[in-house]
């Protein structure tokens, strides 16, 4: 009997957490669609504010590291994500930008310099994307993928980021995260916030994170921020960067991967792929 009930309190706890992450399927999901609103807003020069949740619109020059990704899939329709620039021909982003699961992408559009998506700015095709070799799809363990592209030069609107190495676990730090996604999980139609937005957001511990996500989704490569107060990350802000640090001086700690499916202000944490575990493999190709 007492083996039944350990069982059942075994699964009882299995089922309490999260069995998919926003990363599977993300283009038919959410980008595509993140995509078509982004774009309608910017036609419209709709130009007042920005996406991340909670958080505030993100100057040109704040974020000199945030790219923009503008996708073409090998469907021929168009999707969004974000990628930090940390060289002169080089960015990371989530590998799931590239290939979800479902949907493969063919290109980029890196768009650098600009706070809006779909306009202005330097922007530069590729189809030079390598994502990690141990990108898992169905847990999002590995989520990183490095972008080649020809010999940027810096400006004052556009920068490099450094990358974190090391042992350090983050826990308790507060980072800045940006990207182009939604400002709220209710956000219908065309949005009226359209540019670049950034938000701070606290790390937390693994263990914590489990509680939402599990032990298959969180291991020792993810790190992970409390979604506290319904701020963070959200749907389209994909592959942008955590960033401790201010001006040029900035350390790149994590890459926006997930969010719970139940929503970005529900309070859940958000998962990003944690940099010191993969910079190593980054530098590799630099």
């Amino acid at each position: 009997m007492k083996c039944v009930l350990a069982v059942l309190c075994l699964v009882g706890m299995a089922s309490a957490f999260e069995t998919t992450t926003t990363a599977y399927n993300y283009h038919e999901q959410i980008g595509i669609k993140e995509a078509s609103r982004i774009k309608q807003a910017e036609t419209a020069l709709d130009f007042d504010g920005s996406r991340i949740v909670g958080g505030w619109q993100s100057a040109v020059g704040s974020q000199p590291h945030l790219a923009g990704l503008v996708i073409t899939l090998t469907t021929g329709r168009q999707s969004v994500c974000s990628a930090s620039l940390v060289s002169n021909n080089r960015l990371v982003t989530a590998a799931h930008c590239w290939w979800d699961g479902q949907s493969q992408a063919r290109q980029y559009v890196v768009v650098l310099g600009v706070t809006t998506l779909f306009t202005g700015g330097l922007r530069i095709a590729t189809n030079n994307v390598r994502m990690h070799p141990n990108w898992n799809i169905f847990n999002a363990n590995a989520d990183v993928a490095v972008i080649t592209v020809p010999w940027v030069a810096y400006t004052n609107v556009i920068q490099p980021i450094a990358l974190a190495s090391g042992n350090q676990e983050y826990v308790g730090t507060w980072a800045i995260a940006a990207g182009y996604g939604r400002t709220s999980d209710s956000q219908s139609g065309v949005p009226t916030n359209q540019v670049r937005h950034e938000v701070h957001l606290r790390v937390i511990t693994n263990a914590e994170c489990r509680n939402t996500f599990g032990p298959s989704i969180i291991v020792w490569s993810t790190l992970c921020t409390s979604g506290q107060g319904g701020v963070g990350i959200c749907n389209g802000d994909s592959g942008g960067p955590l960033a401790i640090g201010s001006g040029n001086a900035r350390t790149l700690i994590g890459i926006s991967s997930f969010v719970s499916p139940r929503g970005c202000q529900a309070g859940f944490p958000a998962g990003f792929a944690r940099v010191t575990a993969f910079s190593a493999w980054i530098r590799s190709l630099l």
